[in-house]
């Protein structure tokens, strides 16, 4: 804010608060200083990757095997820590760019104290100081204005509402909203943390992790291992000391840790972060950013698209749609004295008003009477005679050609347009202190203006609909407004939307969450009334996603399955979404539902393979505890089997495009391949080992481990249909891993594993077939019942 003589002038007299009260105050801590948060806490970060349920159970195995094992046994570990490094650096990233965004200028405010004007820090701020306003300044805190010079305030950002508010002498003025035109002084009532905007987001300041049902699905296969992990460790333990082999308490420890470590799906919780990494980092390449690794999924999920009007399907600006002359004799001066009424207008309807005036030579005034809310008119005169431009249900009401300019003015609002006339009397001046406008006006000049459109809404908002979701525009702004906006982008699709009021929705929950479902749009909606809609949705089983660029948008993103904010919006916004499109381009959506689906599709695809090792591990340990028999496999054999048949393979297969709609029931399609495959590697390992065994103990684990390998292998294939190029070289190379590993003695040895007999190769060859003739009829019930899992669809409208 600059200081002027014509501010001074104005609020001589006023000695606002002393030095020592704001000494007192800034002792108590009682400023308008309040830590601003625009993004997750590195602390927090780390933390939330760290401390998992995953990395406990497998950081507990490492630290087992390494006390009473062999180091080659908890190679394992590497899965933990690189899943832990994934998910810390993408998110950290992820906080720089958001935190570089909200990077600003320490806002400063002009205050009366003492007497005297003097510039201060917004945050030092205390309660009673004596605050100006000007045109431009952003309110640094609530309270009532004492004195007003034509103040109007846009308070869109906290309430949606778009029309700026005229503020007179002993209304109140928010935090964060802006002044458009005017000037006023005003006396703070609430500062920092008490303030309407502080206030409204508080109860965003508590993190919420994105519901992925990928994470979802993984969590609850571990937490039931977690039941079982201690009693399974104990039995293995005790059979394995029962069994024939002689096998050391040690030794016994580090099979019964191969066995919980086979049951935990470890490289699918690496292979899903990485996947959630590398989407992350593309979309970030198109100034889209992910605050969590599981947002990109969850947007492929989504059933119901919230929409806030204005940032979201509208830029908050108003542009000029058409002007049209009643009378064409009038049609020139009628032009002149509009440009020079609106000229140097700080309003958005004055300034989209001169945008619609290219060229025009503004008329010399002599006289000029600025608009007042109360009369809802300005006027001026020109030697063209008086002009009047304001609201049509005053200005053209009072005119000689009423009808006709109504008419069209109605065709124009019945779109949601906003209007304003200008009408022509002969009068040659103006009381100012008389509120009624002369007798036989005429309207000469329609101004018809329309907030400005995104031009990306209209194509985005049709590709949601072709993908079956179904739109819901929230917004605080007039419902008729609002309600023609929805209708110019398409929200329903060649139908005219169903609208209301948010205050006439009725207050019970089930009549409240019926009247969410029917209606498309909603106008005057308060920040707590968004909130409420997205549960009520979410109530219905919905998953939900939020977009907003407002503090008032805050609590609703929050709560949403997915918020969504507007890189340009506000640092609360920000803070709380877990998608940011940081150019605000509404386009960018369809992108992020792209790689959603991909993830979705393809992890479905290769979870089978994780899930199988899951169940067969499961299976075994429970069998070798019933009979006390030797456990196949140490921790290294797993390995082999997890690195050459999943993990490697897997991360190639997921990066496969494919745009497949979501379906749910991922973990129960999922487990309807896993659980059979699973139980009949467990037949064949048990099998291996049984008839092998009592040549050497090495023996029986070779012969398990490369029969488990080839029927693994297979398993892949499978789930790699149709074999194309691609896939065929990923089969080949794992192929060729495996009979490396057994070909090379070094490694052999680092396996633990002999070079086996033409007997014992015939044995693996012979257990290998069978399981994989079983795993192929597994896999041709499952299609029967579900459908082809391995179907890849490459168009994203499918």
């Amino acid at each position: 804010m600059s200081e002027s003589a014509v501010t001074k002038d104005r609020y001589l007299g006023r000695d606002g608060v002393s030095a020592q009260e704001v000494v007192r105050a800034k002792q108590l801590g009682k400023t308008n200083r309040v830590e601003s948060t625009t993004s997750r806490p590195i602390k927090v970060i780390i933390r939330s990757n760290l401390f998992t349920l995953f990395n406990a159970i497998l950081t507990t195995a490492v630290v087992v095997v390494l006390l009473v094992g062999n180091w080659r046994d908890a190679v394992f570990g590497i899965v933990m820590i690189t899943n832990a490094v994934i998910g810390i650096y993408s998110e950290i990233r992820a906080k720089y760019v958001l935190d570089s965004l909200a990077i600003l200028e320490s806002p400063r405010s002009w205050v009366i104290r003492d007497s005297k004007q003097i510039q201060v820090p917004s945050a030092d701020l205390i309660l009673g100081d004596l605050v100006l306003l000007r045109s431009g300044d952003q309110v640094p805190a609530d309270g009532m204005v004492l004195e007003s010079y034509g103040l109007r305030v846009d308070e869109s950002m906290l309430t949606g509402e778009s029309v700026p508010v005229r503020k007179r002498e002993g209304h109140s003025v928010l935090s964060g909203t802006v002044v458009v035109a005017g000037e006023a002084l005003f006396e703070t009532s609430k500062v920092g943390e008490d303030s309407y905007a502080n206030r409204l987001t508080r109860e965003a300041k508590q993190f919420q992790k994105v519901k992925s049902e990928i994470g979802q699905s993984i969590n609850t296969i571990l937490k039931w291992i977690s039941w079982v992990i201690l009693p399974v460790v104990l039995l293995l333990v005790a059979s394995q000391l029962r069994s024939d082999e002689g096998t050391t308490w040690q030794h016994a420890v580090v099979l019964a840790v191969a066995g919980v470590v086979g049951m935990i799906p470890q490289g699918l919780v690496l292979l899903t972060s990485l996947n959630f990494a590398l989407a992350g980092a593309s979309l970030a390449k198109r100034n889209v950013l992910m605050q969590e690794l599981g947002a990109v999924e969850v947007l492929a999920r989504v059933d119901h698209l919230c929409l806030d009007k204005t940032g979201t399907i509208t830029t908050g600006e108003i542009e000029p749609q058409q002007l049209i002359c009643l009378d064409d004799s009038m049609e020139e001066a009628a032009r002149a004295a509009l440009a020079a009424m609106v000229a140097g207008g700080e309003n958005q309807t004055a300034k989209a008003t001169m945008a619609g005036l290219p060229g025009v030579e503004p008329a010399q005034l002599r006289q000029n009477i600025p608009f007042d809310s109360s009369r809802k008119w300005s006027a001026a005169v020109t030697e063209s005679g008086s002009w009047f431009f304001g609201a049509p249900d005053i200005v053209a009401s009072h005119a000689v050609n009423a009808s006709e300019a109504l008419h069209q003015v109605s065709e124009f609002t019945a779109q949601g347009a906003r209007v304003v006339c200008l009408a022509h009397a002969n009068e040659t001046s103006i009381d100012e202190d008389d509120p009624k406008l002369p007798p036989l006006l005429q309207v000469v000049l329609i101004v018809v203006l329309a907030e400005q459109i995104r031009t990306d809404a209209a194509e985005t908002i049709s590709y949601f609909l072709r993908q079956g979701v179904q739109i819901k525009v929230i917004s605080g702004d007039n419902p008729s407004t609002v309600a023609a906006i929805a209708n110019r982008v398409g929200v329903r699709r060649g139908e005219p939307v169903r609208v209301v009021d948010a205050r006439d929705l009725p207050q019970e929950d089930e009549a409240f969450t019926d009247a969410v479902d029917e209606y498309d749009v909603f106008g005057r909606v308060t920040p707590e009334a968004k909130r409420k809609m997205v549960r009520a949705l979410q109530a219905r089983g919905h998953t939900v996603a939020m977009t907003g660029d407002g503090v008032n948008d805050v609590l609703a993103l929050k709560d949403a399955d997915l918020g969504i904010a507007m890189g340009s919006g506000a640092p609360a916004t920000r803070a709380v979404a877990k998608l940011v499109l940081v150019d605000g381009k509404f386009s960018k959506l369809p992108r992020v539902v792209a790689e959603g689906r991909r993830i979705i599709a393809n992890m479905e695809r290769v979870s089978a393979l994780f899930l199988t090792k899951t169940a067969m591990s499961a299976l075994l340990a429970v069998v070798v505890a019933i009979f006390a028999w030797r456990y196949p496999f140490l921790p290294r054999h797993l390995t082999i089997i997890s690195s050459l048949t999943i993990g490697i393979p897997a991360f190639f297969l997921s990066l496969t495009p494919n745009y497949r709609r979501y379906r749910p029931g991922f973990l129960e399609r999922t487990l309807h391949i896993a659980i059979p495959s699973g139980i009949a590697l467990a037949l064949t390992a048990l099998a291996a080992q049984r008839f092998y065994a009592a040549e050497s103990l090495e023996v029986g684990a070779t012969v398990a481990t490369l029969a488990v390998l080839m029927a693994a292998l297979y398993l892949l294939s499978v789930m790699s249909r149709p074999i194309v190029a691609y896939r065929a070289m990923i089969l080949f190379a794992m192929l060729g891993a495996g009979v490396a590993v057994v070909l090379i003695e070094p490694v052999r040895t680092f396996f633990a594993l002999t070079w086996p007999t033409p007997n014992q190769w015939l044995g693996v060859m012979i257990l290998a077939g069978v399981c994989s003739f079983l795993i192929e009829l597994i896999f041709r019930n499952y299609s029967r019942k579900f459908g082809d899992l391995t179907r890849i669809v490459g168009d994203i409208d499918e």
